[in-house]
This record gives structure tokens, C-alpha cells and sequence, in this order.
């Protein structure tokens, strides 16, 4: 019941903000399908809760308004009580900012918004994620104290376009390498910040995680662009590489379809209904490892058709996944084999 009464309540703000001439008690009454007394209720709450509602006669029926920039230490900002509302109640989701330009930026808005909320305003506004929540994704850890430091400067070497010398450690390798780079971009994609950086000792743009940066200093050189970005980065990837795009097909067993169906993976994707039930989807992608961990989380209930060198890649990844479950024979004593890690067996 309450939370039936939230609701009508954001639809009344909503409705006002979106209609400036006001809308009477007895339109709203018809609009929500509920007497004009609960309308006034709702009414008188929501000025209570700090919400400026005005009302003016209207023959002899009473319209209600909703002032424009109406919260004490936001009137600057030129922002309406709707533009407020919705900055207040996705300010959870700048938390996934973390790291990205201008991040703190964000962050210390969503504080200003929040500071200049009247206690009840922010009281019926909390109740809402209660009905419509958004999870944030994963979001990658800053690797050290100068992380903040190292992308002011990246920002600014492609700005500049100055060259940077730093030592960045390769997760894939385990080691630490120095290099020289002419930073192109910054972009902030999967919870993690990544810079696109033309690397003279390759002839070619390569990928850098933000925090695994190490040292990074500006040299006095400028460089030339030697090769132009897409608009978008990562627009052939299901994660974040650069590599060619080709056809994928992989097709999808009756009890996942729909799952599969009411979501968009890649702008390139095509849908084909199956005999079964299934679907078959066809995508123009990067071949890369982004790719591999997005159809094994399918488990059984994916396939890959195409290419072939594709699909044995993953069966080999499955069987590798199934040999790291496999019982291991351990021999403790002598003339005696005990069988490890299976509750289901006994030992022999």
C-alpha cells in the first residue's frame, strides 16, 4: 500500500514538471483512478516532504503547480525539481565513475545536490530505489596513491600531445616494462579507466589499464597523430580490445532464448528463430578474449557454429575447465591410494 502510494505521488511530480500550466485535482483524480481526497492527501504530503507545489483557484475547482528551480543553493545550476530528483537518486551510480575524468567532479555535485535536499525530500526520494534500483557493475581498484596524478597528466599529454614516458606492468606477463607513448585517449569502459596510446617501439595503438600505470612523467617532445581513432573505442569488442571484427554465429538452447533475446550484446547482432525454440545470433566481433568469457558463461547452453577454430578454442577451454574438477590421485602411504576431494566416494 505504501509503496502503491510512492508511486502516485512521483507520477504527480512528474506530471507537473512536465506540464507548466498546472493540472487540477479533479484531472489528476481521473488520470490516477482515485478520489479527490486522496489527491489532496498527496498533495499536502509532498509540500510537507519539501516540495514546492503551489495552487491557485481555477474557477471553482484548485490547480496545482510545481516552481521551477526550486531548492535553496541549486538555483544557479538552472536545474528543475525533476532535474534534482533524478541527479539525487543516480548519484549511487557516479560511484561507478570512480576514476574516470572528472569523476571527483561528479561526485562533489551529487554532494552539493544532496546537501541542498530538505531532509524529507531526501526521506521520499530514498524510497523509491526500494521499487527501481540500479546495481552498479564491477569497478576497478585505483592501483596506487598516484593514480589520480597519473591521469591529470595523461589528460593533459594528449591535450598537448606530449610524449610520456612510463612503466607499466603487464598483467598477461607479470612483469613490469618501460615504454615511451604519445597518449591519444582516455576511455572509461567496464569500470575501469584505459589509454589509448600510439607506442613508437610497435608502429601501433596500444591498450593501457589506467591502474597498473606504475611511474609516468611528460617529456618536453611533441608527437604527430600517426594513426586516427574510431569515434567509438572498443566498437568491435564485447570487452575492451581493438582487434578486427569477424562473423560469429553461436546458437542458444530453448531455455535461455529468451534471456537472450530481450538484450542488445553488440550493435552488430542478428537474431534467427530456431526449429526447437532456440535462437541463433550472428555478430561482427572481435575474436578476443572478451569474447571467449562472454559464450563460456552461457556454460551448456551455448554453442559456436562459426568459425570452426573458434568452437574447438572453446571446447579445449571446457575440457581445461574440467580437468581443474577432476578428483586427483594422491599416494600418502604406502600399498595405499586415497581418492582427495570427492565427499561422494570413499577413500580406497
Amino acid at each position: 500500500m505504501r509503496n502503491a502510494e510512492v508511486i502516485r505521488q512521483w507520477k504527480i511530480l512528474r506530471t507537473l514538471d512536465a506540464q507548466r500550466q498546472g493540472k487540477t485535482v479533479d484531472a489528476f483524480a481521473l488520470q490516477l483512478n482515485v478520489g479527490k481526497r486522496t489527491i489532496w492527501r498527496d498533495m499536502v504530503a509532498l509540500q510537507e516532504a519539501g516540495f514546492p507545489l503551489t495552487s491557485e483557484p481555477d474557477g471553482r475547482r484548485t490547480r496545482w503547480k510545481l516552481v521551477n528551480a526550486p531548492f535553496k543553493g541549486l538555483v544557479e545550476l538552472g536545474l528543475s525539481t525533476m532535474d534534482v530528483c533524478a541527479l539525487y537518486m543516480a548519484r549511487s551510480m557516479v560511484s561507478g565513475m570512480a576514476g574516470a575524468p572528472f569523476g571527483n567532479a561528479l561526485t562533489a555535485i551529487a554532494q552539493q545536490i544532496e546537501k541542498a535536499l530538505p531532509p524529507a525530500v531526501r526521506a521520499f526520494l530514498d524510497r523509491l530505489p526500494a521499487l527501481v534500483e540500479a546495481k552498479a557493475g564491477a569497478v576497478k581498484k585505483p592501483g596506487s596513491k598516484t593514480y589520480e596524478d597519473h591521469v591529470a597528466r595523461l589528460i593533459e599529454a594528449s591535450a598537448d600531445q606530449r610524449a610520456a614516458a612510463m612503466r607499466y606492468f603487464s598483467a598477461s606477463r607479470g612483469v613490469a616494462k618501460d615504454y615511451v607513448v604519445h597518449p591519444y585517449r582516455l576511455v572509461h569502459a567496464h569500470g575501469g579507466l584505459y589509454l589509448l596510446a600510439w607506442v613508437p617501439e610497435y608502429a601501433e595503438i596500444r591498450t593501457f589499464a589506467v591502474e597498473r600505470i606504475q611511474k609516468l612523467s611528460l617529456r618536453e617532445e611533441r608527437f604527430h597523430i600517426q594513426a586516427e581513432l574510431a569515434p567509438e573505442a572498443f566498437a568491435h569488442s564485447l570487452g575492451v580490445n581493438r582487434g578486427k571484427p569477424i562473423r560469429i554465429v553461436v546458437s542458444f538452447k530453448p531455455r535461455i532464448a529468451t534471456y537472450v533475446r530481450e538484450r542488445t550484446w553488440h550493435a552488430s547482432q542478428k537474431l534467427a528463430d530456431l526449429p526447437d525454440g532456440g535462437v541463433k545470433m550472428t555478430l561482427q566481433v572481435s575474436a578476443d578474449a572478451a569474447l571467449r568469457t562472454w559464450i563460456l558463461g552461457f556454460g551448456a547452453f551455448a554453442k559456436v557454429e562459426s568459425p570452426s577454430w573458434l568452437a574447438e578454442e572453446i571446447l579445449q577451454q571446457l575440457e581445461d575447465a574440467r580437468e581443474a574438477y577432476v578428483p586427483k590421485l594422491d599416494v600418502a602411504l604406502p600399498h595405499r591410494v586415497f581418492l582427495l576431494d570427492h565427499p561422494r566416494l570413499p577413500a580406497m
